[in-house]
């Protein structure tokens, strides 16, 4: 399964539209019987990922290793796989491990152990992966020593990390608390020619300030998790909405992520939408099995409380 976005935000290094793409892939393994005597489960190789799966019972508690190889996904040029994997038990009616994966190297392994008090455990695994594409990079393909050059519209220069950031200061006040503040007649800085922003990576400040100024670029699955980050450091409200447009939109990061960012950065469209997902038991579980579940407000877990409660 493939899809397509095309993006046209104005012209930038001679390119004016990006493509990115996207691949679903999906796995469900065969039910096996996990012993102490048992090791190899099973090796596959499936969409351009190969796996070999092991498992044994030490101590009455089963161990497994997978081992996955993508490399056949990169030679097509895809450069990330994300998404879970997920070991279901189908002896005993206890609730799935899931573990998340977020790859950009070619060969990666997972571990999980389940259970206690058992020599043997009968189990099978998922896995629900994207693999994303860029056919030219939107990090490679923007230039920001061109995009935040001197020019007659700047009047004050942002230094990050020993280099230049030639912006407008009425633009960016009107965009953020911080930047109204930080060259406000009030303070020092706002007197200054050339003010230096601590404590942030260059990279990271410029993703910022190229998606609003001055020419703004879309985000994408691969940078919305740091520049929503960003966005709420610098008070940035309107990326904020853009952030939250694509992930209501365009966005194929998985439910518990979403969810967490919704809550965390208050995207009231998004953590309604994700709410109104929720709509049965097995979600709720892998929910609570996932990395993000503990980081959830007590608001936000009432509400999908109250959800289960109305649909199950």
């Amino acid at each position: 399964m493939f899809r397509k976005l095309q993006c046209f935000s104005g012209k930038v290094n001679n390119v004016s539209a990006r493509i990115m793409t996207t691949k679903f892939i999906f796995y469900t393994s065969g039910n096996k019987t996990v012993k102490s005597s048992t090791k190899l489960l099973e090796t596959i190789e499936k969409d351009g990922i190969k796996h070999t799966w092991e498992g044994t019972v030490i101590k009455n508690q089963a161990n497994f290793t997978w081992n996955f190889d993508w490399e056949g996904l990169q030679k097509q040029g895809f450069v990330r796989l994300a998404g879970h994997l997920i070991v279901r038990y189908y002896s005993y009616n206890w609730n799935p491990i899931r573990v998340d994966i977020d790859w950009t190297s070619a060969k990666s392994e997972v571990t999980a152990s389940i259970g206690s008090g058992y020599p043997e455990y009968a189990v099978h695994f998922e896995y629900n992966l994207t693999a994303h594409y860029s056919e030219s990079s939107p990090l490679s393909m923007i230039s920001y020593d061109e995009m935040f050059a001197a020019s007659d519209k700047t009047d004050v220069v942002l230094l990050v990390e020993g280099k230049k950031l030639n912006v407008n200061k009425a633009f960016l006040s009107f965009h953020s608390e911080f930047f109204s503040s930080l060259f406000s007649s009030n303070f020092k800085e706002g007197q200054m020619k050339e003010i230096e922003i601590k404590e942030v990576s260059y990279a990271d400040f410029a993703l910022l300030l190229s998606s609003f100024y001055p020419n703004p670029q879309f985000p994408n699955d691969g940078t919305v998790v740091k520049l929503i980050e960003m966005a709420d450091r610098y008070q940035v409200t309107s990326v904020i909405g853009i952030v939250e447009y694509h992930l209501l939109n365009n966005s194929r990061i998985q439910y518990e992520q979403m969810l967490w960012m919704a809550d965390k950065y208050m995207m009231p469209h998004l953590l309604k939408k994700c709410i109104g997902q929720m709509n049965s038991l097995q979600k709720a579980k892998e929910l609570k099995a996932s990395s993000q579940f503990a980081k959830l407000s007590d608001k936000t877990r009432l509400l999908i409380f109250e959800r289960l409660m109305a649909v199950v």
